[in-house]
């Protein structure tokens, strides 16, 4: 079997969680409290580990966004990475204060002086960089030429800054080179994946917008990155709260076969054959299905086509028939059930074999 692509990637560790080097994709979100509030910082990153989040990113737009940092860095649950633009001596700060991580855009750092100063202060504080490229922070020598597309000057960009951190010795970095759009960010993480084989990625598509229209999106790019084996980190961006892209980002996982940390939902859409009111059905189970932490399937079919034929691989499930339910595991038959009491005789065989189902464990990739 061909060796993928995150595979070959420098291992990097962002505080406990291993980056790159053939570690499982990880997931990372970004807080939306201001930072210099570290009780509702703290808050919400407890909010964000329970959902499964890995790696957490804060902003430190100014001075006063370091006052609570150390604290939050202190008793977070997750490595902080500290999100930094324009102002080089914020990052230098934040290293000293305790960050896992650093994330700069060297295009609006300024100066590679500037950049060379955020470099050494990693370095002493032994904490990776992840280097960020967006349409605003490109390289000077490749922001205005009209030879180049998009995609050119994102990688190209990204390349030069590389190189730069290589030449001082800098190998911890992590990379990311994010567009709003899913054709461009298959080409750039693409052809970095191709001209920078070491760096481990950082996926996503910025900007990508609310819940329906982000999620699309991220599931469009990133499936297909992930699928062809190219990324180590993602956080999938969306204009909701920040639980709902880790939500997203295990399902994603999950439906690539790589990572899961919940149960899988296999349901069918409803036809005329269905003899129940299956939709209501179906959004209770799933509903219910987020306090349970065991990576097994759960299958609720709407007759007996879709019943435990089709769903026979599921661990547990019922298939729903006239005014009732026939509950299955493993596509065997266990007993008949009325309607009204379809989800909570479903969830009671959950419970008998997996308790409060609270205590999962998560696949690696696969």
């Amino acid at each position: 079997m061909a060796e993928l692509a995150r595979e070959k990637t420098h291992p990097v560790m962002v505080g406990s969680v291993q980056v790159g080097g053939g570690a499982p994709v990880s997931v990372q979100s970004m807080c939306t409290t201001k930072t210099d509030d570290p009780d509702a910082t703290l808050r919400q990153i407890k909010e964000l580990a329970e959902a499964g989040c890995e790696i957490i990113r804060v902003a430190i737009p100014d001075a006063k966004a370091l006052d609570g940092f150390e604290e939050i860095c202190k008793y977070s649950p997750l490595p902080v990475v500290a999100d930094i633009h324009f102002d080089h001596r914020l990052a230098i700060e934040a290293a000293h204060l305790g960050a896992s991580a650093l994330r700069i855009n060297p295009g609006n750092i300024g100066s590679w002086e500037r950049v060379d100063a955020v470099i050494e202060a990693a370095q002493k504080a032994h904490i990776p960089i992840r280097i960020g490229v967006n349409a605003g922070s490109l390289a000077k020598e490749f922001d205005t030429r009209p030879d180049m597309t998009l995609t050119e000057k994102l990688v190209a960009s990204a390349s030069s800054f590389v190189a730069h951190f290589h030449a001082r010795g800098f190998d911890d970095i992590v990379l990311s080179a994010k567009a709003h759009d899913v054709p461009t960010t298959l080409a750039v993480y693409r052809a970095l994946s191709r001209e920078l084989p070491r760096i481990p990625l950082h996926v996503g598509v910025t900007e990508a917008g609310t819940l329906r229209q982000g999620t699309v999106k991220n599931a469009a790019a990133v499936g297909i990155l992930l699928e062809q084996g190219i990324g180590d980190t993602m956080r999938l961006s969306l204009t909701a709260d920040p639980v709902e892209e880790v939500h997203v980002a295990w399902e994603l996982l999950a439906a690539l076969g790589m990572r899961r940390n919940k149960p899988e939902l296999v349901s069918c859409p409803t036809c005329g054959r269905c003899g129940v009111n299956m939709i209501p059905i179906a959004e209770k189970v799933s509903k219910r299905l987020e306090d349970v932490h065991v990576p097994i399937s759960v299958a609720v079919m709407g007759c007996v086509v879709n019943g435990p034929g089709e769903a026979r691989d599921a661990d547990l499930g019922v298939a729903c028939g006239r005014g009732q339910g026939v509950l299955f595991e493993n596509g065997r038959k266990i007993r008949s059930v009325p309607e009204e009491r379809i989800v909570d005789e479903l969830f009671g065989e959950i419970a008998a074999r997996h308790g409060d189902g609270r205590e999962g464990t998560s696949a690696s990739d696969g």
